[in-house]
């Protein structure tokens, strides 16, 4: 029976993955080491493989997994930055993803690390278990009434709107391809991105990675920025210039960051090094700032979201198997 091989598996995917897989008559075998250049023999013979967002494809990979015989890419994720498109349609290989595997999961995180970088939760509830019960340096601000920036309106970011919409605050947005209709129901402001840096309190990103979108928060933006502005990035790392940002962080321009995305994580996130050194020096730094909150990649990590991104990627293998063509809206590459 052709194989898919699963690279960067974790224990939820052998959870998640697994049932999917025998319910469907997928073969499936799991490897914990990403896909790139020097792993890419571990593919020959395979039917398709399936990689997440640190797996590295560019042309040299995709060239090579179609040389070893392989047919499809399926990604566990929306983003697809990681892959060269151009080289999987080059070498009829058919490319997926699972572009909504749950919106509220990535909402839902950006806003709990909103209020978790306001109210200092991290802070109070390390004093605690200390039994150090004291409120100093812990004191917040009402997000009601405050103005709050989406960059970015596809799903992600519209479920973000509409919850932060709840507090009571008022909304503006920015995006390529804007939803007018969509903001004009809701009472939305659609405007531009300089615009939407002026005016917000707190500025949530839910953009794609492209090459218009890379260090959209570099030294300019941060400066047009409000004094003591929040920022929340639960989208792709490299949609900020993280050196711009350590320098605004220690001048005092951003009151408060929250990342659970960093445009160098390949090599730390997802991954256990509290018995090793730290040798990112820019990741170090944004470490020793009281008004940092880091989460490691987790914003779609719910059982919803799993299940889903579990039920797409292993329907999609079956149908590839059966000479059928993807799921409405999953595939990148049809090459099939």
């Amino acid at each position: 029976m052709p194989r898919f091989l699963i690279f960067d598996a974790k224990h939820y995917d052998h959870v998640t993955l697994g049932p999917v897989a025998e319910a469907l008559d997928v073969d499936l075998k799991y490897y914990d080491f990403r896909l790139q250049p020097d792993t890419v023999e571990a593919a020959r013979d395979a039917a398709g493989v399936c990689v997440f967002v640190n797996d590295k494809l560019p042309r040299e990979v995709v060239e090579r997994l179609s040389e070893l015989g392989v047919r499809m890419i399926a990604l566990r994720c929306a983003g697809f930055n990681n892959v060269d498109l151009a080289a999987a349609e080059d070498c009829g290989i058919t490319v997926v993803r699972v572009p909504a595997y749950s919106p509220y999961a990535v909402a839902e995180h950006a806003v709990a690390l909103l209020m978790a970088l306001n109210r200092k939760v991290a802070r109070a509830h390390h004093r605690v278990h200390e039994l150090n019960f004291a409120l100093e340096g812990l004191v917040g601000f009402d997000v009601h009434g405050k103005t709050i920036g989406i960059v970015g309106t596809g799903k992600i970011g519209k479920v973000a709107a509409d919850i932060f919409a709840g507090f009571g605050t008022t909304i503006l947005v920015t995006d390529a391809y804007p939803d007018q209709a969509w903001a004009d129901e809701r009472g939305y402001e659609y405007t531009t991105f300089e615009d939407l840096c002026a005016r917000s309190d707190v500025i949530s990103l839910h953009p794609p990675l492209t090459s218009e979108t890379f260090h959209m928060v570099d030294k300019e933006a941060i400066n047009q920025m409000k004094d003591g502005v929040m920022i929340i990035n639960v989208s792709r790392g490299g949609l900020v210039d993280t050196k711009a940002l350590v320098k605004a962080l220690k001048r005092g321009k951003v009151g408060g960051v929250a990342l659970d995305v960093y445009e160098e994580e390949e090599g730390v996130f997802f991954e256990d090094h509290s018995s090793h050194i730290l040798m990112d020096d820019t990741l170090a730094r944004l470490l020793t700032f009281p008004n940092v909150v880091i989460t490691s990649h987790q914003a779609f990590l719910t059982e919803e979201a799993l299940a889903e991104i579990a039920r797409v990627t292993v329907n999609n293998m079956r149908l590839f198997l059966d000479g059928a063509p993807p799921l409405v809206d999953t595939a990148l590459v049809a090459a099939q």
